[in-house]
């Protein structure tokens, strides 16, 4: 048995798809940068038919909208699925009233977010925290990575805390900056 360590080189965004789509039963995506890449690899893998942790592969369900993805989320953590879905910025402002659903139903998915300033005016890709920060009043858990090695450590620790303690978590890090960022 060889005990030689694998490295491989990603962004955060593949590393917090990698781990999402292990602990994943069903994937509800809608793209929007700079969290579209987690979604476009989990729908791959899914296409090729990669197993997840439970040995069988993540259905994905590409919805018409950011709120479409947090309703189709809400609905599949009501039935017993584990439940991902990845977004950022104005689109997570769009999801609110389904986090507080979520939140109070102690539904144990998880928002993975490559958290951007909140556009006023028009578009940005500065990173910021602003759009995280509206989210604390639904009482969700928070968890905050700033590298790929922790987004890659972290992301696993998130999904099990939300399954054993039946608690939904928004995992985030910067967005542009660490979704971005390649490390091995």
């Amino acid at each position: 048995m060889s005990s030689k360590k694998v490295f491989k080189t990603m962004d955060g965004n593949e590393a917090a798809a990698y781990i999402a789509y292990a602990f994943t039963e069903l994937a509800s995506i809608f793209p929007i940068t700079p969290s579209s890449p987690m979604a476009e690899h989990v729908d791959e893998w899914a296409a090729h038919g990669r197993k997840n942790l439970f040995g069988t592969t993540v259905q994905v369900q590409e919805m018409q909208s950011e709120k479409g993805a947090a309703g189709a989320m809400h609905g599949a953590l009501n039935t017993g699925s584990l439940t991902t879905t990845f977004t950022s910025s104005q689109g997570m402002m769009i999801m609110l009233s389904n986090m507080f659903k979520v939140t109070s139903e102690l539904l144990p998915g998880v928002f993975h977010v490559a958290s951007r300033t909140v556009a006023t005016n028009g578009y940005t890709i500065f990173a910021g925290h602003d759009d995280v920060m509206a989210m604390r009043g639904t009482g969700i858990s928070i968890m905050a990575e700033s590298s790929v090695q922790e987004v890659m450590d972290l992301a696993a620790v998130v999904h099990a805390t939300a399954i054993s303690c039946r608690v939904p978590i928004l995992n985030f890090f910067d967005g542009f900056r660490t979704s971005h960022e390649v490390q091995k």
